[in-house]
């Protein structure tokens, strides 16, 4: 399938008998505890594998029948096909017209790919070559700017997955960073990050990289125009010119060459994307290159590694030992049908700091979806709302509502087994990330058990007279540990979670690919910005009129 307008209409899984089996099942009172009683080989059965991440999904509330309806539900709703229009380059973003093929992006050489007669895996290459000769270029000091000195600091400006991706990952990879060049990141267009930045940056050394697909968001630009001036302020007083600044201390990433060029970025300084890349899939493209830029092009190929094994086993695996099938498919079961309608990323690994944040926009801005992709109402739960910490810090913030809240909470555990494998054995380092593995085992095991997860003997906790201090339990997660957090594995961490987002929209028969939902509000923003400007009464609601008023008064 290499034609884009290739429109397949797929059948609903709504309308499958399996649908109904699946609303029959969750009528039932599903108790964790009860089903561990009844079956010592449940972990077994409800865990997989994929390379370097394992998943154990036993303490979902489902058993085999609901698993086998799940998994006859993938079937009804051709999943398989799915896969394979999307891999394959087929119109899977159906209000835009277009492909989705973020998993291109991290083809090997030696794939092929025909997207309306051109050759993406040729073009994708070309553009990581132009990652790698930048990249290298502020790597090794050849890089100057105006006044001839080396970069010494990159900032990265983008917003949503401009900035979100590059900032987990490069985040998470920092001990793989083998370069004394520092990356930065800002988004906010209130400019408090840039201001905060720029105070301790020498304009002389500072690159700045503008990342954005249209080169028009406005919270991109408007930090963009500030870091522009900030250099120039410096600039004229050392003789320097605006063209020279712009040629030595910007690199645009886009999809709009045109408005790149109208802004001042020098062509060699462009790094192209693609329409079919969607902004939040986009850290595997020229997106990536403050990654690249701090942890080298070898690292940045091994984070595109990572995720293409992960599209192998999503494109090849039984969907019963498929990890991004199985997440999803837990997740549509605990959505559209438990009405768990909460969900928290957990990981127990200051590295992944970043992590929820990424997830939060890649789910709900995927799936926050309430029409299908034909426009038809829809009438069953589709995204949860997602949100999450690292584990050690929730535990002091929000577990108190996940153990003894009204709300159920389905939750992903997510931790590394090795770690700081280079100090000798028993150093508190090693301690310490022991004692974070344990907490990240007890805390999935309280939540699924409650009291009874610990012995009658050695607590008083589930005494009448201490109600306060019942723990119900029951609460649904999954557990996700990975070897090794490595640019590889993290790439797979990533890419699972794309895939878990395409099988929860093939179940809902939505489109994860756009983000209609957004744009209302950016220009509704422009309308307010400009009676802000003015005199007179505001054209709009009682309330945001009185709001202008009021700003107005003490401006």
């Amino acid at each position: 399938m290499n034609d884009t307008k290739d429109n397949k209409v797929y059948s609903s899984a709504r309308h499958s008998k399996y649908w109904q089996k699946l609303k029959a099942a969750a009528e039932s009172k599903w108790s964790l505890a009860a089903l561990f009683a009844q079956d010592n080989t449940r972990t077994q059965r409800f865990s997989a594998q994929s390379g370097a991440l394992y998943m154990d999904y036993s303490k979902q509330c489902l058993d085999d029948t609901v698993l086998e309806s799940l998994l006859n539900l993938a079937n009804s709703c051709e999943l398989s096909a799915r896969i394979q229009s999307l891999l394959q380059g087929a119109m899977v973003n159906t209000s835009e017209e277009r492909a989705a093929l973020h998993t291109a992006l991290r083809l090997p050489t030696t794939a092929n790919l025909q997207l309306d007669n051109q050759d993406v895996v040729a073009d994708v290459h070309q553009s990581l070559g132009q990652v790698e000769r930048l990249s290298e270029r502020v790597r090794s000091g050849t890089w100057r700017g105006f006044s001839g000195k080396a970069i010494t600091d990159v900032v990265n400006i983008g917003v949503g997955g401009s900035d979100l991706g590059p900032l987990m990952a490069t985040t998470a990879l920092d001990e793989w960073a083998d370069t004394c060049v520092e990356v930065h990141f800002v988004s906010n267009m209130d400019g408090t990050q840039l201001d905060n930045l720029l105070k301790h940056l020498n304009p002389e050394t500072t690159l700045f990289i503008i990342s954005s697909k249209s080169f028009g968001t406005i919270d991109t630009l408007s930090n963009a125009k500030t870091a522009l001036s900030w250099l120039l302020a410096t600039a004229k007083l050392r003789a320097g010119t605006e063209d020279s600044v712009l040629r030595r201390h910007f690199i645009g990433i886009s999809a709009n060459s045109e408005k790149m060029s109208d802004w001042g970025i020098h062509p060699e300084h462009q790094l192209q994307l693609w329409e079919w890349v969607g902004g939040r899939f986009s850290l595997w493209s020229a997106i990536g290159l403050a990654i690249a830029i701090r942890i080298g092009m070898s690292g940045f190929k091994e984070l595109l590694a990572g995720a293409h094994s992960m599209d192998e086993h999503f494109a090849q695996a039984d969907f019963a030992e498929n990890l991004p099938v199985l997440l999803g498919l837990i997740a549509v079961w605990n959505s559209t049908f438990l009405q768990v309608n909460a969900h928290t990323v957990l990981p127990y690994d200051g590295r992944l700091s970043y992590l929820p944040s990424y997830l939060t926009q890649l789910e709900m801005e995927s799936n926050g979806k309430s029409v299908t992709q034909h426009g038809d109402r829809i009438d069953y739960d589709t995204c949860p709302i997602l949100w999450g910490e690292i584990g050690s810090n929730a535990q002091h913030a929000f577990y108190q509502l996940l153990h003894q809240g009204t709300q159920q909470v389905s939750c992903d555990f997510i931790a590394c087994v090795r770690r700081y494998s280079d100090e000798a054995k028993n150093t508190p380092l090693q301690q310490q990330h022991e004692l974070s593995l344990a907490n990240c085992l007890a805390q999935s095991r309280v939540l699924a058990f409650g009291n009874a997860a610990i012995a009658e003997t050695d607590s008083q906790i589930a005494c009448d007279a201490d109600k306060y201090k019942y723990y119900r339990g029951n609460q649904p997660s999954t557990t996700l540990l990975i070897d090794e957090l490595t640019p590889h594995s993290l790439g797979a961490l990533i890419a699972l979670y794309e895939h878990k987002v395409y099988v929860m929209a093939s179940i809902w028969d939505i489109n994860p690919f756009d983000q209609w939902g957004v744009e209302m509000g950016k220009q509704m923003a422009e309308s307010v910005h400009d009676a802000m400007q003015q005199e007179g009464n505001a054209p709009f609601d009682t309330s945001t009129n009185q709001l202008l008023k009021h700003i107005k008064q003490l401006s």
